[in-house]
């Protein structure tokens, strides 16, 4: 019998590579079934595999509909990708990001509690959720105190801790991961390194003076390629231990990048002839920073042999040609 997997918000980012994943390796063992919003859903990143998806209608502030997508799917393991994750916006709609981040999660494990599922249920948690880090404190491991600089991250934590006191109240199979800094194609301009990628590919159609707009620059990040990151959380719903929380992502000390490294370094693959510089935009820069995310992911390496085999150069690559694919098909995106 074929596995029941459910992804929500699998039109987003992460979403559909995960789809992409799970079709690509599952395909003959597993019925993928996804959320959608009937009226405002993006189909943009899962055309290719439309037709390979089972389709529900949910809006997952809806608790109503939350246990009419749970009764119809039966899931054996639920992916919840379905977030506000832009982190700029949050601070002028943060009961917008509690609605959807928290009580959307709250939705769904309030209806795998009423109708008795046991499906695994997993929480892609964010390393923004550490928020203040001291460098003494380095490397961020599972145990690293939280101190959120931003709503959206607040949303996160409380996100998270749901899902613990749903596996410790109820034991619900609750997956808690957090992951570092994850890129690649189909992520959104409005995150850093796609924000350049998309500007630099403006520039090289004649579309953009060759100036990029950014906001700071210089706060560290250790990066994964979303291909990486998604066989990851996969994996993590066969191995990891429920209401457990693992850290996923590149730990690798000799691998660490700013944002200006990476700007710096897609100036560099641009095919403009000619010199591309970039400027601090005011409208660009956050009110508050998180200048490292470095962490430890030896827990979840060690239980599941997963390591990232995709290089940064790749990540820069595979950003970089899909924004020039994109504004070629639609120079007005």
């Amino acid at each position: 019998m074929k596995e029941n997997i459910l992804i929500t918000g699998i039109t987003g980012f992460v979403g559909s590579h995960l789809a992409d994943y799970i079709l690509e390796n599952f395909s003959d063992k597993v019925n993928l079934f996804a959320t959608r919003r009937y009226h405002l859903s993006r189909m943009d990143n899962v055309y290719h595999i439309i037709d390979k998806i089972n389709w529900v209608d949910c809006d997952i502030t809806d608790p109503i509909a939350c246990k009419k997508l749970i009764n119809t799917v039966k899931p054996s393991r639920v992916f919840h990708c379905a977030a506000e994750s832009f982190v700029s916006p949050s601070w002028d709609h943060p009961t917008r990001y509690m609605s959807v981040n928290y009580n959307g999660t709250l939705n769904l494990l309030e209806a795998l509690r009423e109708i008795g599922s046991d499906a695994v249920f997993h929480i892609p948690g964010s390393g923004e959720e550490y928020g203040l880090i001291y460098e003494n404190e380095l490397p961020i491991t599972e145990t690293t105190v939280l101190r959120p600089v931003n709503p959206y991250a607040v949303t996160k934590v409380a996100q998270d801790l749901i899902g613990y006191v749903y596996n410790q109240s109820y034991g619900t199979k609750v997956i808690r991961t957090r992951a570092f800094n994850h890129e690649g194609p189909r992520r959104e301009k409005f995150f850093g390194i796609p924000w350049y990628a998309y500007q630099i590919a403006k520039i090289e159609l004649g579309l953009q003076e060759p100036v990029i707009y950014r906001g700071h620059i210089d706060d560290v990040r250790n990066f994964t390629h979303v291909r990486d990151m998604v066989e990851a959380y996969w994996i993590s719903t066969d191995v990891c231990v429920p209401g457990e929380l693992y850290l996923i992502g590149s730990d690798d000390s000799k691998k660490l990048y700013t944002f200006r490294q990476a700007l710096e370094m897609l100036i560099k693959k641009s095919s403009y002839h000619g010199a591309i510089i970039h400027k601090e935009d005011p409208k660009y820069v956050r009110p508050t920073n998180v200048p490292r995310l470095i962490g430890n992911t030896s827990k979840f390496r060690s239980i599941s042999g997963w390591t990232p085999k995709i290089s940064f150069e790749k990540i820069l690559d595979d950003t970089l040609g899909y924004w020039r694919e994109q504004l070629i098909n639609n120079p007005r995106r």
